[in-house]
């Protein structure tokens, strides 16, 4: 799942486990970036957020370097966060559920405030915020994920299932005008991760979440990283600041990551990414990089998750807002990249989304009221195949 129960912290505490990150132009309004954070994975009616932590977007300009194949991005020093807090619930209503409001704190210092689950939302200095139960926009067969890693070999069935079919979450919506919340000289291409700190003066970061599915596929354990058999790395990985990796354990995701994205690649049989004589991967550097990268100033598209990454591999420009729409089929991109790095047919996982996000605000559909009941599972292959 994309990240979904990514290690024992986010499984304590759903209401600060991070499950998806979303960044994309609306495609109602041109011109404005739309923002979405995901929590609480298999949330209920009535479910809430922390009062004890904030909620928050980190937005950075990035330029992407032309024609220098494999290049890194150049991810400015000036940032700009949206952080979203909650109240503590009151109520009970009349329908005996709990309400709470909303307080984003915007890059100006200016707030904008909201009632949890108002489909209006709260609008101020060109930004819009919704917050609420929604239906969760995610979908995989995880079963055949988790199975094509314990037996090395692609799993997927033409028609899959996905376990997440009328689940909800708690999302937190922002939509803004960039080249005004942001500045014109932030330029229109900006790194976008999202995280839960605690509150107070001295905030913890309790998860950190970029690209989909980096910890819970791409970090998994799979009995292939000789380095380190026995620590999750995504606890330590979810502490980590998302444009700075600390240097303590910088070499273990860097192992964790080689040994993988090899054991990926060999999945269909061939190699189709040739690593360095010293054994990194082609594509190490680039995922540990793990932000979202859109450009605010394209049109909408739907499917264009990881293209501007796809473009600085192969050294040319971009074509399309990059980022990640709602309906983004993304475990598809991922695997045929890891898989055949885009020399063979897409690999699919055969499940596609069923309810399409909604093309205006607050953009994703509405939660389903009748969830249904099940007990959500961490992604995890077995060590020793």
């Amino acid at each position: 799942m994309s990240d979904h129960l990514s290690g024992t912290r986010a499984v304590a505490d759903p209401a600060i486990d991070l499950t998806d990150l979303y960044a994309f132009p609306s495609p109602s309004r041109p011109g404005r970036l739309v923002l979405v954070l995901d929590v609480f994975p298999s949330a209920w009616p009535g479910a809430l957020f922390s009062d004890a932590a904030s909620y928050r977007f980190r937005v950075r300009p990035v330029s992407v370097p032309m024609g220098h194949s494999g290049a890194l991005f150049d991810v400015g020093a000036d940032e700009f966060a949206l952080t979203c807090t909650f109240s503590a619930p009151a109520g009970p209503d009349e329908d005996g559920r709990s309400a709470q409001r909303g307080t984003c704190v915007l890059p100006s210092g200016a707030s904008v405030s909201f009632l949890v689950n108002d489909e209006r939302g709260g609008e101020g200095d060109d930004v819009r915020c919704y917050a609420g139960l929604r239906l969760d926009p995610f979908f995989m067969d995880v079963a055949k994920e988790v199975e094509t890693r314990a037996s090395g070999r692609l799993a997927f069935v033409p028609q899959g299932t996905n376990p997440l079919e009328g689940n909800d979450v708690l999302t937190f919506v922002a939509e803004l005008d960039a080249a005004r919340v942001f500045g014109p000289a932030a330029g229109s291409v900006f790194a976008v991760a999202a995280e839960t700190v605690t509150l107070g003066p001295y905030p913890v970061r309790l998860e950190r979440l970029g690209r989909p599915e980096v910890k819970n596929i791409l970090m998994s354990e799979n009995g292939v990283d000789t380095a380190n058999k026995i620590v999750d790395l995504r606890d330590l990985y979810n502490e980590e600041d998302p444009f700075r990796l600390g240097p303590t354990y910088l070499d273990a995701y860097r192992s964790r990551l080689n040994a993988n994205l090899g054991f990926f690649d060999g999945l269909d049989g061939k190699l189709d990414w040739t690593a360095q004589p010293d054994g990194t991967h082609p594509l190490t550097e680039l995922l540990l990089a793990d932000f979202l990268v859109v450009d605010a100033a394209k049109p909408y598209a739907e499917d264009s998750y990881f293209e501007i990454e796809w473009a600085l591999l192969e050294g040319r420009e971009y074509t399309t807002c990059g980022g990640r729409s709602l309906n983004d089929d993304v475990i598809d991109t991922l695997y045929t990249l890891i898989v055949n790095a885009g020399h063979g047919p897409r690999v699919s996982d055969g499940v596609d989304g069923t309810v399409p996000a909604l093309r205006e605000f607050p953009y994703l559909a509405p939660a389903n009221p009748y969830p249904p009941e099940q007990a959500a599972t961490i992604p995890k292959a077995p060590a020793n195949r």
